[in-house]
């Protein structure tokens, strides 16, 4: 396509025509709409940067706990003294606590509202196979059936009374429970009280949970052994906030908690030969362990590489014998917002101090404890996967906040608590004793143990709502450990948090904002870790790039810590901190479930015409003779038609020696009056577009997935030379569903082709419409044998007539 006009004038001015644009009434969307119509107004809590507001508060809940484990029972019995203090402006008549073992109940909502089918690791399921109707049950589900009509669940509340003994009137409200004040408790005052209870606790394989035990019948001794995970096992309070008050959502399994930080001071009496890993520092290792664990314990602070605290030796020994009594092992934590532990005697322990100068902590020992079962897989790695995402997470947050992080093997494949981590994956027993492992086990262990220590960070410490916005944590969190796993190994095969990994899950049907409430998601895993991850690669390496997101980010972690963002919070302090206005981006990621599809439709080679007759008429004879030749004439040349002008030359004249390409003076006086009409600065910008004679090309894109992201190109040229560039996301602004863009490069650097999202950063669907020109799609031809009829009555009846023939 040539320029007849002066070039500038397209600079200039598109027409709107031009690009595609539909003028027709009503039908303009705009993608760049601020977000503040959608955010709460700032106010004194949280100000208009995303910062905590001048006039912030939080509440405090701290407990003394005192718990003692039944292991032949399976039963914990524990009392407690909580003292709650109201920072917040407002008096409050009541106090709400999490009752968690609750959702075990038979009666319990979750229980009553799962439905056939629906989620869960290995429940009941629909199956598609036999026409969509709920044929079967697993074995796992009747399992679960019959533990839950066997035993009795969920905790019993034994006691509630204030430190005198005086009994506070409480309601129990599926998993929460409300304690009435006998006095209102006024801004500024704090309340004591304590609570009795005890529960049954779950066999986690069983009933699936995020915490119970785990039998072992193999092990050598008399009736086998257990491990014991002890997760939301205490009343906690519920938290309350300047901006929902009470956060008192029943729990149904999914959305986890937001909770009060505290300090705790907290003994565990057990059988004698278990081992305990808790949250916070133990503070009685003289009474619970051996001189020489003490010792090996303190030459751990200093260590290279992991020590055995308790060897495998020792936890094999203990496998085999019983208990002589007990232990009561005691553990303190300062300002966190839950506290977990574990027990076994079937814990090896390792440790090894981490050191961060300068931090409030300097020195924190990271542990990991796991049965025989673990084997070298979890010797090798966890421990230093725990160490390896400290040094990771603290780049784009802040420094370890404690002075203990764990990784303790167990029945749960994984969840977080402060310090304290619950991991999954073992090693196999082989028939001739050995214990092996596989790359994905492997994988699996370093990334849950740097995916749930990561937690530690976020939410224990930036204390986001994992109830009502699980992407807050989930989201931030596997973008961080996919971050931490490439810089551990890059050809490892990494779970699938970048973008060219969510293109699936976001061309599917079955999706939801990821601002939807926890309980609502539809498909968890992709919505609240695997998209908000890929969208922060994206703002990382695409939109914002690395040092200002990375800057942002640990502005956000900064700010937040030991503190309550919200979504808001998140995203306006990544826009303040960046600079960049990114309100378009959170409203196509977050708040939609349109894709990214950006179809590269055409591209048209512009050249400036000179007015110069004896140039332009020059190139257009060119380009007249690269046309295909007319079929008519082709064919009669090729039958040997006499053409009757070559057979009779006294009929030619001036026009059968000339073309419409030759030059005039006419022409040529026309390109005189041309230059001297222009003004002198048009005639030094034409004269010198003429002399540059620049390759103009205008691409045309078009929209088709909805959602407005940077168009990345990948240019090739002629010459072989290649060019990379990005256009920002702002050129939708007018029009987010076409668009075109003028691309100008120097004499001599003509395209050859181009390319959309080369490096595949965008998440785009459709990698075939990036081309230009279109690529051939490479596929594959495979050979197969046609199978035999799925119907059993036909297969019987066709071999009948084989056999008959």
């Amino acid at each position: 396509m040539r320029l007849i006009a002066f070039i500038l004038a397209f600079l200039l001015a598109v027409p709107a025509a031009a690009q595609g644009i539909q003028q027709t009434k009503g039908n303009f969307e705009d993608k760049f709409r601020q977000l503040d119509e959608v955010l709460p107004d700032p106010n004194v809590y949280r100000n208009a940067s995303g910062a905590p507001g001048h006039q912030y508060w939080q509440q405090q809940a701290d407990y003394v706990i005192r718990a003692e484990l039944d292991e032949e029972k399976r039963r914990l019995e524990a009392e407690g003294t909580v003292r709650y203090v109201n920072n917040s402006p407002d008096t409050l008549p009541w106090i709400w606590m999490q009752l968690d073992q609750n959702i075990f109940r038979t009666d319990s909502m979750a229980e009553m509202t799962t439905t056939f089918g629906g989620p869960g690791r290995r429940g009941p399921r629909i199956d598609a196979a036999r026409g969509g109707e709920p044929a079967r049950l697993s074995l796992e589900e009747l399992r679960r059936q019959q533990a839950m009509a066997d035993n009795e669940y969920g905790y019993d509340i034994e006691r509630v009374t204030l430190a005198d003994g005086t009994p506070l009137a409480h309601t129990i409200v599926g998993t929460l429970m409300r304690i009435d004040l006998p006095t209102p408790l006024a801004p500024g005052e704090e309340v004591s009280f304590d609570i009795e209870w005890a529960f049954n606790i779950v066999e986690e394989n069983t009933i699936f949970a995020r915490s119970g035990y785990e039998h072992f019948p193999d092990d050598p001794r008399k009736g086998g052994n257990d491990i014991f995970l002890f997760a939301q096992w205490f009343p906690r309070l519920v938290a309350y906030s300047d901006y929902e008050g009470w956060h008192n959502k029943e729990f149904l399994g999914r959305g986890e908690f937001t909770l009060e930080f505290g300090d705790y001071d907290v003994t565990m009496t057990v059988p004698d030969d278990h081992i305990v890993s808790a949250t916070g520092v133990l503070a009685n290792p003289g009474e619970v362990l051996t001189a020489a664990q003490r010792q090996r314990l303190e030459s751990a602070r200093n260590a290279d590489a992991p020590v055995f605290i308790v060897t495998p030796q020792e936890a094999q020994a203990n496998e085999r014998t019983g208990p002589t009594g007990t232990k009561t092992w005691r553990f303190t934590a300062e300002n966190v917002r839950d506290f977990a532990w574990g027990s076994s005697r079937k814990f090896i322990w390792d440790a090894q101090g981490h050191r961060q100068p300068g931090a409030e902590n300097e020195l924190v020992m990271a542990m990991s404890f796991w049965p025989k079962e673990g084997g070298e897989l979890w010797r090798k790695y966890s421990t230093a996967a725990v160490v390896h995402t400290m040094k990771v997470y603290s780049r784009f947050s802040f420094d370890y906040p404690y002075p203990v992080a764990q990784s303790v093997n167990g029945p749960v494949g994984g969840m977080e608590y402060p310090m304290i981590t619950f991991n999954g994956p073992r090693t196999t027993l082989n028939e001739d004793g050995t214990r092996t492992y596989s790359l994905s086990e492997k994988v699996y262990l370093i990334g849950v143990v740097i995916h749930e220590i990561g937690h530690i960070y976020f939410p224990m410490t930036v204390n986001s709502d994992e109830r009502q916005w699980t992407w807050m944590d989930e989201g931030l969190n596997s973008f961080l450990d996919s971050v931490a796993g490439y810089e551990w190994d890059p050809d490892l095969p990494w779970g699938r948090s970048l973008p060219r990994d969510l293109v699936p899950y976001m061309t599917s049907t079955n999706q939801v904002p990821i601002m939807t409430q926890s309980d609502s998601v539809l498909n968890l895993g992709p919505n609240a870790y695997g998209k908000p991850s890929a969208a922060y690669h994206i703002l990382r390496d695409t939109v914002i790039g690395r040092e200002r997101f990375d800057f942002a980010l640990r502005e956000y972690a900064r700010r937040w810590k030991f503190k309550r963002p919200t979504p808001a919070d998140f995203f306006r302090t990544m826009e303040e901190a960046s600079g960049t206005d990114l309100d378009w981006f959170w409203r196509g990621w977050f708040y939609t479930t349109d894709h990214v599809d950006i179809s590269l439709d055409a591209i048209h080679r512009l050249r400036l015409d000179t007015a110069n007759p004896d140039i332009d008429l020059s190139r257009r004879r060119a380009e007249a003779l690269g046309e295909p030749e007319k079929v008519g004439v082709r064919l009669n040349e090729e039958q040997g038609v006499p053409v009757w002008v070559l057979e009779n030359p006294d009929v030619t004249d001036f026009y059968d020696e000339n073309d419409q390409f030759t030059v005039t003076p006419k022409d040529r006086e026309s390109y005189e009056s041309f230059l001297g009409g222009l003004e002198p600065w048009e005639r030094r910008t034409f004269e010198r577009a003429v002399k540059e004679d620049a390759n103009y090309y205008v691409l045309s894109f078009s929209n088709k997935g909805g959602l407005v992201m940077p168009i990345i190109l990948g240019l090739t040229f002629e010459d072989g030379s290649t060019q990379r560039m990005t256009i920002p996301a702002e050129i939708w602004r007018r029009n987010p569903r076409e668009v075109s863009k003028l691309l100008v490069f120097p004499k001599g650097k003509r395209l050859a082709s181009v390319v959309v999202d080369p490096d595949w950063e965008t998440a785009d669907a459709d990698i075939e419409n990036n081309y230009y020109p279109r690529r051939i799609i490479e596929s594959r031809v495979e050979a197969f044998k046609s199978p035999e009829p799925s119907s059993r009555t036909g297969r019987d009846l066709m071999a009948e007539v084989q056999g008959s023939d």
